[in-house]
This record gives structure tokens, C-alpha cells and sequence, in this order.
């Protein structure tokens, strides 16, 4: 990552990528998983362009220039990139024993809802490598919002991506891969920063220039209750500090190559699961110094929502060429926020980045950003809002950043 300070993006209104699904949508792929029919004949193609562009358009007349695609061609937030990578296999209903069972999705999959099971994952049968001809999931999105588009304005889509640890975080030490495969997690974490910069250099030369990872794991070091299991697990190699270390190398070593005009992002995601439940709390002063500093991408999306994340103290450490978007506005209830309460959570949050770079708030206004604190729909359905709330909710942040920063 270059050390100026990138803008526009990240936008001064942002979202975190997913809406609301239409119903044709969820319907037609509901038939084609129930009755085997080919997504041709379902009509899944021409079902899934239209409403890419109607949620385009809804982007674009609510004000916002980092569309995406609401991730309509996923039914989950990870969507298939790591089912495409070569190596890899999928497990269902995997056994328990494979999992850390104080990983916070892991402890609500397993736990609170017995129906939904965390087997639905994949780890590394053999070596990891990237192959284009699977690679399409993501080409595939990419495309069909710049169908959507004019060509002047791909540069401002935003794809998301999940981060390169997520099949790795919820697995016992060693389970995330066999052992014909890797002997230790750094020749695994070798190859996935390999099939990562394969990733983004094919999307790249398809006119990606804006990237948000998804990470639910980053935010996991904020909570108390996985670190104490972390450090009650004698099969872990290392302290927990050592992990968070291996991440951000994981990451930064997933970047190395990337053009400079390439636009790199990271969400802290504390869980927005069917039903609005969130995974995971704590505040980010554990965390935040090491890693806006040691984490080589641009622009840090933060869930400030509610008392879970603690308050917008770690913001001091958040250094002179990075950005924050502060996420304010809740995705999980249904009312909407006071306008100037959320203006005053964003002038606060930029006194905090003022205070630790020694600028003033007009200063630090400038590397500030607004939006809801994650996506509406993670899932393919099963939330509390309606397309009703969700346009309010995108709106509220529309307005706010006029009235704040009076520009994109």
C-alpha cells in the first residue's frame, strides 16, 4: 500500500455491501435447490442481471458511488471463492472436535441454534493454487454490476471479499488443513496469500479498483471470552497476540503486488446472522494500534452501532494515511436514528483521530467516513428490516454525509 492517503473511495456515505433480496430472486433459487432444475431452465440468469440492476439504480438514486452488486449472487457473505480454489474440499456437518468451540460463530452456531451446524465449510484436502477457469464466482459479480454501469464509473464498484483467514480462525490448530496437504500453518498461510493475489490480479485486470474483506475473525480478538479460551486451549500453538501477528501478515503478504490505484479495505464484521444476531463484542483498544499500523490497507470500516464496540477512543492510533468509516446506524433494528445525534458520533469519532495525529477536526474530517455498521442481508433472507427501513436507513447516512462533509 502506497503511504499517501487514498479518498473516493472510500466515499463520505458508504454501505457495507449486502441488501435486501428481492423475492423472485430467493424464490428461483430456493426452486433450484429443492428440485435439482438447471439454473437455466430456472431462469436464475436473467432473474439475477435485473436485479443486480434495479439495486444499482436504487444505489445510485439514493446517492452512492461505491455500488455493488447487494451480494445477489451469493446466498452466503463468503460467498464461493474458496470453494473454487483448487485443493480444497467442502465439509457438512463436520464433527465438533475440528472446531474451537469458543470461536464466537462457532459457540452460536453450535449452541443456539441447533439447526444450523458450522459443518458447512471447507478446508485444504491438498495444496492450495487458483485456477481461472473456477475462479468465476467473483468475475461473475464484478460483471454484472458493471453491466449496470457505464465503463466511467467501474472504477467506483465495490467488491467484497472474505478475508483470507475465515476458514482457518474456527478450526483447532491443524484442522484447517490435512496433513498430506501442510505440515504447519505457515506453509498454509504461504498459499492462500498466493491464491489471494491470483484473486485480486484477475479482478484487477477486469476493472476492479475497490476492495472490502469481510472480517468477522478481526473482531474476534476484541472479545474477552475468545481470548480466555484461546489461552485454555492447550492444542494452540502460540499466544494469542502470535495469531493476530499471523493475520496481519496473512493479509499483508495477500497484497504484495497490488497496483497502487487498487482502492483495499477491511470490515471488522461482529456478526449480523439471520434473525440480526450478532456474534461477538468488545472494544477495538486491544487491537487497534497494531493494527491500523501494521495492516497495509487503506481504509478501516468499523461497527460503532452499539456499546459493543466500546467507544471511538482507538481512533488516536489511526495513522495520517488511512481512512475510517465509521459504521453508526444499525442494519439489525427496524428504528431509525436521530440525524443529529449520529452527526455528533461522527464529529466525535474525528475529534479521537484529530487528538492521536495532532490535526484539527477539519483535518481529520478528511480520512472520515459514514455508513451502517454491516450489511443488511448477509444471509440470503431472514431479517428484521424491510427494503422500506433498509432506503431510510441508506438514506439517514446519505444525509448526514452532505450535511457533514457536503461532498460524495
Amino acid at each position: 500500500m502506497a503511504n499517501n492517503l487514498k479518498s473516493a473511495p472510500p466515499f463520505r456515505a458508504e454501505h457495507m455491501g449486502s441488501l435486501l433480496r428481492p423475492d423472485n430472486l430467493i424464490e428461483v433459487r430456493e426452486k433450484i435447490a429443492n428440485t435439482g432444475i438447471s439454473t437455466e431452465a430456472a431462469g436464475l440468469p436473467a432473474i439475477e442481471q435485473e436485479a443486480v440492476r434495479e439495486v444499482v439504480k436504487m444505489q445510485q438514486d439514493l446517492g452512492f458511488k461505491a455500488v455493488t452488486s447487494g451480494e445477489f449472487n451469493r446466498t452466503r457473505f463468503w460467498g464461493l471463492m474458496w470453494d473454487e480454489f483448487q485443493g480444497t474440499i467442502r465439509l457438512q456437518n463436520a464433527e465438533a472436535s475440528m472446531f474451537r468451540l469458543y470461536h464466537p460463530d462457532v459457540v452460536s452456531l453450535i449452541e443456539k441454534d441447533h439447526k444450523v451446524m458450522p459443518g458447512d465449510s471447507v478446508i485444504a484436502a491438498t495444496k492450495l493454487s487458483h485456477s481461472p477457469s473456477t475462479s468465476q464466482s467473483n468475475l461473475h459479480e464484478l460483471r454484472l454490476v458493471q453491466a449496470s454501469l457505464p465503463p466511467s464509473e467501474w472504477t467506483n464498484i465495490k467488491l467484497t471479499m472474505i478475508t483470507p483467514a475465515w476458514f482457518h480462525m474456527r478450526y483447532k490448530q491443524g484442522c484447517a488443513y490435512t496433513a498430506d496437504a501442510y505440515s504447519n500453518d505457515a506453509e498454509y498461510f504461504a498459499d492462500v496469500a498466493k491464491v489471494y493475489r491470483a484473486e485480486l490480479a484477475s479482478l484487477y485486470a477486469a476493472g476492479l479498483r475497490n476492495v472490502q474483506f469481510d472480517d468477522p475473525g478481526m473482531a474476534y480478538f476484541c472479545s474477552t471470552s475468545f481470548r480466555e479460551g484461546w489461552e485454555a486451549d492447550s492444542d494452540n500453538e502460540g499466544s494469542v497476540e502470535d495469531l493476530l501477528d499471523a493475520y496481519i501478515k496473512l493479509y499483508n503478504d495477500s497484497l504484495v503486488g497490488l497496483p497502487a490505484d487498487m482502492h483495499t479495505g477491511i470490515h471488522l464484521c461482529r456478526g449480523n446472522f439471520i434473525g440480526g444476531r450478532h456474534f461477538s463484542e468488545g472494544s477495538y483498544d486491544i487491537i487497534a494500534k497494531k493494527l491500523f499500523e501494521n495492516l497495509h490497507v487503506d481504509t478501516f470500516y468499523l461497527e460503532y452501532d452499539t456499546e459493543r464496540a466500546g467507544g471511538f477512543e482507538p481512533l488516536r492510533f489511526l495513522p495520517k494515511n488511512k481512512n475510517v468509516v465509521v459504521g453508526v446506524i444499525s442494519t439489525k433494528l427496524r428504528d431509525l436514528e436521530d440525524k443529529e445525534a449520529m452527526k455528533e458520533r461522527v464529529y466525535s469519532a474525528a475529534d479521537f483521530v484529530a487528538e492521536g495525529s495532532g490535526e484539527t477536526r477539519e483535518e481529520a474530517l478528511k480520512r472520515v467516513c459514514i455508513s451502517p455498521q454491516c450489511g443488511f442481508s448477509t444471509h440470503e433472507s431472514g431479517y428484521p428490516l424491510l427494503v422500506e427501513h433498509q432506503k431510510k436507513k441508506l438514506s439517514l447516512v446519505r444525509a448526514i454525509a452532505d450535511e457533514v462533509w457536503g461532498e460524495a
